[in-house]
C-alpha cells in the first residue's frame, strides 16, 4: 500500500509539473514551430542544411507557390510546391490600392517583412509596391503570403502550408541570408503560355518577367535584378560606385556570365525530383477570367545584389551591356 501511495504521489507531481498545477502545458507559438520531423527527414535526404538560403516562386494562375534551397554547389534545387489555396483579381500586375490584384514581378523579403502575429495566422510582406511598382506610381500596400485561405490581393495558403513555408524561410534568414527573393510570375512563362497570351497589353512586361524565369531555369540562381529608366533590368552587374535611380538613366552595366546547371550524375534524380504538398486550390485555370485591357507596363527595382551563403557559382565572365539593350 506504502508503495502504490508513493507512486501516486510521484504521478501527480509530474502531472503538475508539466501542466503548470492548474492549466495546460505552454503552447509553441505558430512563428516558433520548430520544422516537423517530415521536413528535417526531406531536407536531409535532399542534401539541404534547414538554414540554407531559399529562393520563392509563385504562379498565379496555376495556383503554385515553389520553394527552392541552396546546396553546397551554389545552385538551388527544388524543395516543394506548395498549393496556393486562394488569390485575387486576375493575371496582370497589381497598379492601384484597391483593384484587389495580387502582385506580379520580383520582391526581396526580410526580416522586418515576416510577420509572427498576423491576423491570417503567419505572413511575410512581399514589399509592394517596390523601386518600379513606386517609379510607375504603382498604390499598394500590405501585400502578403499569408495563411487562412482568404485573399483581397494577397497569396494565402492554408494555415498548415503557411506554418511550413514560414518557418523555412525562417531558418534561412536566422542562419545568415539577409533577405530572400520572391518571383510572381502570372503563370509559367513557357513559350506555349506567352503565345496563349499573345496580344495582351501585359505582354510587355511579361517578357521581362521571363528573362528572369528563363534566367533561373538555366542556372538554378536568382538574377541579380535592377532598376532604371522604370523598368526591371535583369541580370546586370552593378558598376563600382554607381548611383542607380528608378527613374533614371539606366548605367553601362555588364552582365555577368555563369555555366548553365549541370547536376552530377549521382545528383540528377534530386535535381529533377519535384513534390507537391497536398491542399486545396480554390482557383484554377477554368475560373481565371480572360485578362482585361491594362496599361502596358515597363521595366525597373531597387538594384538587389543575392547572397547565397553556400559557394555561389563564380562567375565565367561578363559582357558589356548598355541599360537599353535586352
Amino acid at each position: 500500500m506504502r508503495a502504490r501511495f508513493l507512486a501516486a504521489v510521484a504521478v501527480t507531481a509530474c502531472a503538475c509539473a508539466l501542466a503548470g498545477c492548474g492549466g495546460s502545458a505552454p503552447t509553441i507559438p505558430a512563428a516558433e514551430q520548430p520544422l516537423s520531423k517530415e521536413t528535417m527527414s526531406m531536407l536531409g535526404r535532399k542534401g539541404m542544411d534547414a538554414g540554407a538560403p531559399i529562393f520563392v516562386r509563385i504562379f498565379k494562375e496555376e495556383s503554385e507557390l515553389e520553394v527552392w534551397k541552396a546546396r553546397d554547389d551554389g545552385r538551388f534545387y527544388h524543395f516543394k510546391t506548395y498549393p496556393i489555396c486562394n488569390w485575387s483579381g486576375n493575371v496582370g500586375p497589381k497598379t492601384a490600392l484597391g483593384d484587389k490584384q495580387a502582385p506580379e514581378g520580383f520582391y526581396r523579403v526580410g526580416a522586418s517583412q515576416m510577420n509572427p502575429n498576423s491576423q491570417y495566422y503567419l505572413a511575410f510582406n512581399l514589399g509592394y509596391p517596390n523601386a518600379y511598382d513606386r517609379a510607375l506610381q504603382r498604390t499598394g500596400d500590405a501585400l502578403m503570403v499569408h495563411g487562412k485561405c482568404k485573399s483581397v490581393g494577397c497569396y494565402a495558403m492554408t494555415d498548415a502550408l503557411m506554418e511550413e513555408i514560414y518557418s523555412l524561410a525562417r531558418e534561412a534568414l536566422k542562419n545568415g541570408q539577409s533577405s530572400f527573393e520572391v518571383h510572381a510570375f502570372p503563370f509559367r512563362m513557357t513559350e506555349a503560355n506567352m503565345v496563349r497570351y499573345q496580344g495582351d497589353p501585359n505582354v510587355p512586361f511579361w517578357k521581362t518577367l521571363k528573362q528572369g524565369y528563363d534566367f533561373f531555369e538555366k542556372y538554378r540562381l536568382p538574377p541579380t535584378v535592377a532598376v532604371c529608366e522604370r523598368r526591371y533590368v535583369v541580370n546586370v552587374k552593378m558598376p563600382a560606385n554607381a548611383s542607380i535611380r528608378p527613374d533614371g538613366r539606366c548605367p553601362r552595366f555588364q552582365r555577368p556570365t555563369f555555366e548553365p546547371f549541370s547536376p552530377k550524375p549521382f545528383e540528377q534524380q534530386i535535381a529533377e525530383e519535384r513534390i507537391t504538398a497536398p491542399g486545396p486550390k480554390t482557383r484554377q485555370f477554368a475560373n481565371v477570367a480572360p485578362p482585361q485591357p491594362s496599361p502596358a507596363s515597363a521595366t525597373a527595382q531597387t538594384a538587389f545584389q543575392p547572397s547565397y551563403g553556400l559557394g555561389a557559382p563564380i562567375e565565367t565572365g561578363s559582357t558589356p551591356a548598355l541599360g537599353l539593350a535586352q
